[in-house]
Parts: C-alpha cells; structure tokens; sequence
C-alpha cells in the first residue's frame, strides 16, 4: 500500500492551501491547464524568486486535484517569434513589464509577462502573477505578489468552476453616473454576480411592486446619484435593508466635477448638494459632512502648459484628489494599493448599535474645506503648505454591520405596507464618501480601466477595494480572507554582493582549498611520523 503525504514545515505555513481555496479546487472535475509566462533566464533574482513560488504553490494545487495541470512556457525564448507573441499576449489584455536587473553592479533591461492562463471546458481566464503597489521597490513588489498567489489562481478557479446565482441591482432613476463612466467595473463584477439596472421612477407609480422587485437582488449599488431621492424612494430602500438587503453608496454630498474646471477662467464653484439622505444615513450611524476633504498627498494632475506643438504636460500636486489608506487589517483593505478620491467629502459615524469599520481614511497631511468654495485649476502652480493640512486623517468609506433600526420607525410612512418593518435581520452597508471612486475614465468613448491613470501610468487600488466590498457585503468572504495571509520574503542584497563579491568568491573558493592542503599537510606529517622506521 503506498501513503503520499505532504508536510508544509514553512514557519508562515505559506505552503497551505487555505479551507476556501481546497473548496475550489475540489469542484474541479476535468482538466483544469494553466500556462504560466513567468519563464526565462535573465530575470532578476527578486523574480525568480515569485517564479519559484509560483511553480510550489501550483505544486500544491496539483497535489489536492490531479485534474490540475501546469507548465511554464517563455514567449520570448523564439527570436522569430518573439514580436508576434508579444503582440498576441498584448491583445489579450497580458501586458509585459520591464524590469531593472542589478548584477555585478551593473543595471540592465529585461521583460517578462508575469501572467498566467487558465483553461476549463473552454473557458479560459487571465491570472495576474504580480500584484502593483504604488511607489514600492521591486523587492516590495515580489513580497506583494508572492501573498497573493494563491488568492490569484483561487479567484481564476472560481470563475471557471463555480456558477453565478448571486444578483446585483445598479440603481437607476436619480441621475446616476453615465454607464460608460461604470463599465470597467460593472465588467469586472460581471465575472462573479449577476448584474442588472433597477430604476426606482416605478417607485412613485406602484411602490410596492418596487419593494417586491427590489428584494429580489441581494445588493445594490447606487453609484454617485446627483439628484435628490424622495420620501417613496428612501422608504423603499429603508425597507430593503430591513429585508437583509446590502447596499454600497457612493455618495458626493458637494457638488463639483473635475472637467468643470477646464474653461476659459479654469475655475467653478463648488455647492453643497442636497441627495435628501441625511436623516437615511444618520438613522444607520453615518454622517456625509458637505466639506472636501484635501490633502498634501494625493494623486498628481496632469496640466497642459504652452499651446499648439509647444505644449507640455506636467504632473503637479492636485489636493483635491487625496490618496486613501488604512492600518486597518479587514480583509477588504489589508494589502490594498492606495485608492484615488476626486473631491472627496468627510464622515462622521454616530453612536448606536451598529458596529462601524473604517475601511479608508485620508492622509494625516490633511484640511477641511467648507461650502461654498471656488475651485481653481492654478492652484496645482502654488506651492502647499504642509502646514496648512493639520486637520489629520479624515474617515472616506465605513462599513456598517449589524440589525439596523428603521429611518421611518414611528415616523409617518410615505405609503401602506403591509408587512412593514422596524428593524432588520442582520445585514451589511458600505458608505464611500465620494462618488467618483467607481469612475473609469473614457477615452474616444472606450471606457478604461478603472484605477488607471492613463497620463502617470500608475494603477490605483479602487478597483480591487470595490471588488472586495462587493465581495465582503455578499458573504462571499473566503477568497478576501486569503489575502489576509501574511507571508515573509528574504531577499539577498546586491548592494552588499557587489561590494564583498571578492571576499566571498575567495571564502567560498580559496578557502577551501587551503583548508585541504591543511589537512593533507597534517595527515602525512602524522602518518610519517607514525610509521617511520
């Protein structure tokens, strides 16, 4: 009888698939293909570091499910060929990265396409080997990814292996944002959740049918509504929630958009902006203050300056687009590359019973600005003071957990119910002080990627924070929770290498050969002397 066993003696037991992950892979019944681009040999050692990883933790998937098969495969091994398979890999959204390589103490190019793709009864998903961080070293960056791997080829199981049944509802009817500004993320949750519009201009007509048709959707999203809801409305969203609902608001309590600002005095006012919301939310513990929130670090403005075949493009500090972070470790920030606000408001929360998480919060360099203001475009030409930014960090999105109390409990309702609640089931709300997180921009009409800056090429976090708060509000938690893992990297040190590589190439060669030479000097004097006549 032949026993297999396999023993993860890892201290950070990096090595162990996590519950959520085994419950994955276990529904694969057929083949599963993984072809892994991770493969040359002029990477860095940092990369082949997250190559090694890359090939245990598909060892381990291997080992659970032998339907699991992998192997790794170099695109740019065939000079020939390695154009056209950059371009190929190209228009499959597989984009390569270019990478310095320190050796010797000298620095070179290389390119690698950190992907992978998996395939399951003809399906087939893209699986991000590297997970991006704003400002973070290459060191940094291979420590990011190799805690995410596993999470990584979970999330692309999970699209080929489990059907969708969850529904999601984008609410419609109170001057939303355009579709086109929504698509990429819209696209994004699509892989996991049933999506559909839900227009709440039926309220007036038929609430109940509203209401009724609304409980039919496990979460809604209202994506930065410009105009003000009424009381029909809110009662219908009220009683949602008391149903178990879950809801994620993206809320602008000030009115001004960034595009206003690009006119012939490249200025606007911003007002406050009136949603009809603030005794919704203050009811479920949260307070959407009508003040912008600014800070001294933020996303940088891209300003055309000269006219004509003159002009040149600079990225200069914009404080209206503060960066947002947290210490905190719940699952739907930890590990989360920052996230870009534009015009962001400022929360309060507010004592009862439901429990309260700040999930994003500004810089400490941070100010309030109260309404009315004039926004002017010339200011990213000023120099900031920092300490003018002294009002410290500024919550931006809170989750809400826990049985809410009804807005309308002993309040005159705004139609019969029959089955009317005051308080509701356990349930789950997230509240995002600025509407524009959602925001992709669009370019020739083709929305793009979300969180992408097209001008700095940076890639900010918004979209995966979303994606983890849809995630969170629809229990569907066991995938974030993996990213919770935390898992400690060592690297060697090149600069300290380039500057001993003498000393060690004599320790790890000379060395050795004089201590032969010792003990072959010592043992024949011994012996000599032993047997001598």
């Amino acid at each position: 009888m032949r026993v297999f066993k396999r023993f993860d003696l890892t201290e950070d037991h990096r090595y162990t698939l996590s519950e959520a992950t085994k419950g994955i892979v276990n529904k694969v019944k057929s083949p599963l293909l993984i072809d892994v681009f991770l493969e040359g040999e002029d990477f860095p050692s940092e990369f082949r570091r997250l190559q090694n990883e890359t090939r245990q933790i598909l060892e381990e998937f291997e080992a659970k499910n032998s339907n699991i098969v992998f192997n790794f495969i170099n695109p740019l091994e065939d000079e020939a060929a390695r154009d056209r398979n950059i371009k190929q890999l190209s228009n499959r959204g597989l984009t390569p990265m270019q990478l310095n390589v320190q050796e010797s103490g000298k620095t070179s190019q290389a390119v690698i396409f950190p992907w992978a793709l998996a395939s399951y009864n003809d399906q087939t998903v893209s699986i991000p080997l590297i997970k991006n961080k704003i400002g973070a070293s290459q060191q940094d960056l291979v420590t990011n990814s190799v805690q995410h791997l596993e999470y990584a080829f979970a999330d692309g199981f999970k699209k080929l292996v489990t059907p969708k049944y969850q529904k999601i509802a984008v609410l419609k009817g109170n001057n939303e944002i355009d579709d086109k500004y929504i698509a990429d993320f819209i696209k994004k949750i699509g892989e996991y959740y049933f999506i559909a519009p839900f227009t709440l201009d039926s309220v007036s007509k038929n609430p109940q049918k509203s209401l009724r048709d609304l409980n039919n959707y496990d979460l809604v999203i209202a994506a930065k509504p410009t105009e003000a809801f009424t009381e029909e409305e809110k009662f219908v969203l009220d009683q949602y929630t008391m149903n178990g609902g879950k809801s994620l608001w993206l809320v602008d309590a000030v009115a001004i958009e960034k595009d206003s600002l690009y006119n012939e005095n490249r200025r606007n006012f911003a007002v406050p902006r009136d949603l009809n919301l603030t005794d919704f939310f203050f009811k479920y513990g949260v307070r959407i203050n009508p003040v912008i929130t600014s800070s001294f670090y933020s996303a940088p403005l891209t300003v055309a300056f000269g006219e004509g075949s003159n002009a040149q493009f600079q990225h200069l500090r914009w404080p209206y687009s503060p960066l947002a972070s947290t210490n905190n470790i719940h699952p739907i920030v930890n590990n989360l590359n920052l996230v870009r606000f534009d015009f962001a408001n400022q929360l309060d929360t507010l004592k009862n019973n439901i429990k309260k998480t700040i999930l994003l919060e500004s810089a400490p360099l941070s100010k309030l600005e109260g309404m009315p203001k004039e926004i002017r475009l010339d200011l990213v030409t000023q120099e900031q003071d920092p300490a003018e930014f002294n009002k410290g960090n500024q919550p931006l999105a809170v989750l809400l957990e826990g049985e809410f109390e009804s807005v309308y409990k002993n309040r005159v309702k705004p139609f019969p119910l029959k089955q009317e609640k005051s308080s509701s089931v356990p349930t789950k709300m997230i509240v995002i002080a600025d509407g524009d997180v959602i925001k992709n921009d669009v370019v020739r009409n083709i929305p793009q990627e979300l969180g992408f800056d097209r001008w700095t090429g940076k890639i900010y976090g918004n979209k995966e924070f979303l994606l983890n708060a849809v995630n969170y509000l629809l229990d569907d938690t066991g995938l974030i929770n993996i990213r919770s893992k935390t898992i400690e990297v060592a690297f060697l040190n090149h600069q300290k290498i380039a500057a001993e590589k003498t000393k060690w190439q004599l320790i790890n060669i000379a060395l050795p050969l004089v201590l032969l030479a010792i003990f072959g000097f010592t043992y024949n004097y011994i012996r000599k002397k032993r047997y001598a006549a």
